[in-house]
């Protein structure tokens, strides 16, 4: 397959719309059901490489959820806690922890649940069947894998009356080392980032505190490549393996840290006792108890413990999780990893980075206010190190 022709481009007025491979070669993809558009083909690429450069710099399968051509998380296939696996809607799947693929899609999936809303899968691996029957139950636009095992096909193919996008991808395709686009008639031309991210880049740390242990390399690494591919400016908290809270697309990088931390403290709270006994009742989907547990964490547009309202959700009235309540739990939080995709400006965002228990961090460096960065690092012991590498993604 030379080209593909889509429906129709970002928006149904942007036709005609096509893919295709600019020398006249074959296409390294096969579509194997549905027939998938142009954001989601965006949404494709960008999340392979994310979960293919995870693969090759930690050896562990890896998945991504994304939307709108930014990851809402990525992770590798670590075991999930009893509490994570009841967070993540998963704790009815037998034997989960002998699925390495599964435990990852399960953890991007189940981070950010309200944002991955119609997403797009990203798998490192071939997909199995354990995989293929967790991504079958949720609400996504697709799936891009190197392979699919036959039954595994035979599930996906079945979601969404059998219109559901399946996309295999050729593992050992490599574009080429140019890459070109064109805004407004114009093209632009620039070397494709193919830079190596992996433990060597975190050997420079800058603060009192130099202890690094593994699994915060790890958990920095997946922070850097997850957003490596998310839209600047972008920070991301990561932690036990993966990214728990994307900042995406945001002017300020303040914004970024608060997004992404709140985001992070969301996930953090779905795991508390409080939110994983709310009585919901029986016939209440999937994406409404999303809805509702952001709405009881957030306290956002609808009070759902409030009289009138708790009856639609709840079998019983759930006491509210005050402010206070939650500020105790997250107090109990540390541990967790930091990236940047370039420097930070002002130590308000590491100030807001320990609210949410940061205790390691990666960025770039070069901030003429370095200085006081370090020095607010410093004073709660968390361990930074300067990449010297920004990673804006357009």
């Amino acid at each position: 397959m030379k080209e593909f022709e889509l429906k129709y481009g970002c928006n149904p007025n942007q036709k005609p719309a096509r893919i295709f491979m600019a020398d006249g070669s074959e296409l390294p993809v096969e579509i194997l059901s549905g027939r998938p558009g142009y954001i989601n083909f965006l949404d494709a690429f960008n999340s392979w490489q994310l979960v293919r450069e995870l693969k090759a710099a930690l050896g562990m399968p890896a998945a991504a959820s994304f939307k709108h051509v930014s990851p809402t998380s990525a992770a590798v296939g670590l075991k999930l806690s009893d509490k994570l696996k009841k967070a993540c809607f998963v704790d009815d799947i037998r034997n989960l922890d002998d699925h390495p693929l599964a435990c990852a899609y399960a953890r991007a999936r189940g981070t950010d649940r309200m944002s991955s809303f119609g997403d797009w899968i990203a798998l490192s691996d071939v997909c199995d069947v354990t995989t293929a029957r967790l991504i079958k139950r949720e609400v996504s636009d697709g799936v891009i894998a190197p392979g699919y095992e036959p039954k595994a096909l035979e599930i996906l193919k079945g979601k969404r009356g059998g219109a559901y996008n399946v996309v295999a991808i050729d593992p050992d395709y490599e574009p080429d080392p140019t890459e070109r686009k064109q805004v407004f008639g114009i093209t632009f031309e620039q070397g494709r980032n193919s830079f190596k991210i992996g433990p060597e880049l975190l050997s420079n740390l800058v603060t009192a505190n130099k202890t690094l242990p593994e699994s915060a390399v790890r958990d920095l690494i997946i922070s850097l490549i997850t957003l490596k591919y998310t839209q600047s400016n972008s920070v991301c908290y990561a932690v036990d393996g993966q990214a728990i809270g994307v900042g995406a697309g945001q002017q300020s990088r303040i914004h970024c840290t608060r997004l992404a931390g709140s985001k992070a403290d969301t996930w953090f709270l779905r795991q508390s006792d409080k939110v994983l006994s709310l009585p919901f009742k029986s016939e209440l989907g999937r994406p409404e108890r999303d809805n509702v547990i952001d709405s009881y964490i957030n306290q956002n547009e609808e009070d759902v413990t409030q009289e009138g309202v708790w009856q639609n959700y709840f079998t019983a009235r759930p006491e509210p999780f005050t402010r206070e309540e939650q500020k105790e739990y997250l107090s109990h939080i540390d541990g967790v990893a930091l990236g940047s995709d370039a420097f930070f400006p002002f130590f308000d965002n590491i100030e807001r980075a320990h609210r949410s228990g940061v205790k390691y961090i990666a960025e770039p460096g070069g901030s003429i206010r370095d200085d006081l960065i370090i020095e607010c690092c410093d004073k709660y012991g968390i361990a930074m190190a300067f990449t010297g590498m920004r990673l804006f993604h357009h």
